[in-house]
């Protein structure tokens, strides 16, 4: 029986990871990567699972007239009863160009709840924003943090949704605080800790995470900067945190510091070390692929040299089997570092 090139990855892809899928289904897990165009043979492309939404995706090219039917015939087959949304981002900044049908649109536009470790999310195929409400990457990261947030204090920085929060709560955190510069971003955490039976609430901050991170070490956010009102901010008092999540976007720039994780990763890591209590535990993540791991871990141990903190002990956390890398240098790099 003739099956077409692409097929035959799709195939693969799914075959590679039927006992990644069986674990995860053993315990409540059913979102998850089904194909990782970059490392499984058509760059550009993804194909991810968020319960019974099936979100297609491309960056470098728009799927043509054949591949879209083909891509959602095979998955027709393999996991009948998914809802199948292709959004195109392979223009400027990755925003989703493509028109819907009506009643496709409707769909893509409808909250759906799926599972991970047991706990409730919500996602849409389209929403106001661009990217999906829960990085299937950082599995692993939310994974850890369960599994270390016991009794600690957490602060969970450029929190996006707050799945780490969340993650944080769930495994016996004794208080989280969530920051993101963005109110829609929180909102849609809000309705995550809402979904799911956790033993604490959440804070939610509404800030810039550098007046933030300021603040919570104890240095302070001026209102004035040389000579400058600066925008306003929620008030902070000074606290440290045991164990703090630092998950910065690839670039960002506003009135308080520019994010940028190529070339001043420092920036970002040294308030958050300041936010970390001694003994702590700082998770750092990059999501450049243009940055080697081995670099990386370079500028991470000069940051903490000059900040007069030790990093007693560096663990790398790797993204899980549905995101394969072909030379082990898979472009988010999750950094657990003792302090």
């Amino acid at each position: 029986m003739y099956t077409s090139p692409l097929t035959d990855l799709l195939q693969s892809a799914l075959t590679a990871r039927l006992p990644l899928i069986e674990r995860l289904q053993a315990e409540d897990t059913n979102a998850y990567r089904l194909f990782n165009g970059s490392s499984e043979g058509l760059p550009g492309l993804t194909i991810d699972r968020y319960g019974d939404l099936l979100l297609v995706q491309t960056f470098h090219a728009a799927l043509d007239g054949h591949d879209r039917p083909e891509i959602e015939a095979f998955y027709a087959a393999a996991l009948p009863g998914l809802v199948c949304i292709y959004n195109d981002r392979s223009r400027a900044n990755s925003r989703v160009v493509n028109p819907l049908p009506a009643e496709v649109l409707a769909e893509a536009q409808k909250p759906r709840e799926f599972h991970e470790m047991g706990l409730r999310y919500l996602v849409q195929g389209r929403h106001a924003g661009q990217d999906p409400w829960l990085f299937l990457d950082m599995r692993a990261g939310r994974r850890r943090v369960l599994q270390e947030a016991a009794g600690k204090s957490v602060l969970n920085l450029f929190a996006y949704t707050c799945g780490i929060g969340i993650a944080a709560a769930k495994g016996g955190a004794a208080h989280v605080v969530n920051v993101d510069f963005a109110e829609s971003n929180l909102k849609v955490g809000k309705d995550n800790a809402r979904l799911n039976d956790l033993p604490i609430r959440l804070r939610f901050v509404h800030s810039d995470a550098f007046a933030a991170m300021r603040q919570l070490a104890g240095i302070g956010q001026p209102g004035m900067v040389r000579g400058k009102k600066m925008p306003a901010f929620p008030k902070l008092e000074k606290h440290g945190f045991d164990l703090v999540f630092l998950d910065p976007p690839r670039f960002a720039k506003s009135t308080f510091g520019v994010v940028d994780i190529v070339n001043d990763y420092a920036a970002l890591m040294k308030l958050a070390l300041l936010c970390t209590n001694e003994g702590g535990t700082l998770i750092c993540c990059n999501n450049a692929a243009s940055i080697s791991r081995e670099v990386w871990a370079d500028q991470l141990e000069r940051c903490a040299k000059k900040a007069r903190r030790t990093i007693r002990e560096l663990e790398w956390i790797a993204p899980e089997e549905d995101f394969p890398s072909h030379d082990g240098q898979p472009p988010l790099k999750i950094a657990l570092l003792r302090v």
